[in-house]
């Protein structure tokens, strides 16, 4: 992906390591948000941790709300709107929504 594209799009790949997976995933120039599916809280906090991006959905492809803060990182913007959170410009707070097991 080189193209950050707003619509019903599911790019997928194949990797062999998780620490392939992360590098494919930021490898991207954009950064707005990152989805995985895993049951693995050791793997959840990894990537938690090392994706790129302003928002993580972890096993939740809705992970918009009015309550939560949204934005991105990279060329995906700057700082976060919606929320409290709205009003902390200069800093990057990673949301991640951990669906149901």
């Amino acid at each position: 992906m080189k193209e950050e594209i707003f619509g019903p799009i599911a790019p997928i790949y194949r990797f062999e390591s998780i620490e392939e997976a992360i590098q494919i995933a930021n490898s991207t120039p954009s950064g707005l948000a990152a989805y995985v599916y895993t049951e693995d809280y050791r793997k959840i906090r990894l990537l938690s941790e090392k994706i790129e991006s302003g928002m993580l959905g972890v096993n939740e492809g809705l992970i918009s709300s009015e309550q939560v803060p949204f934005g991105g990182v990279k060329e995906s913007g700057f700082g976060r709107e919606g929320s409290k959170y709205g009003i902390y410009e200069y800093l990057n707070i990673k949301y991640v929504c951990i669906g149901g097991f």
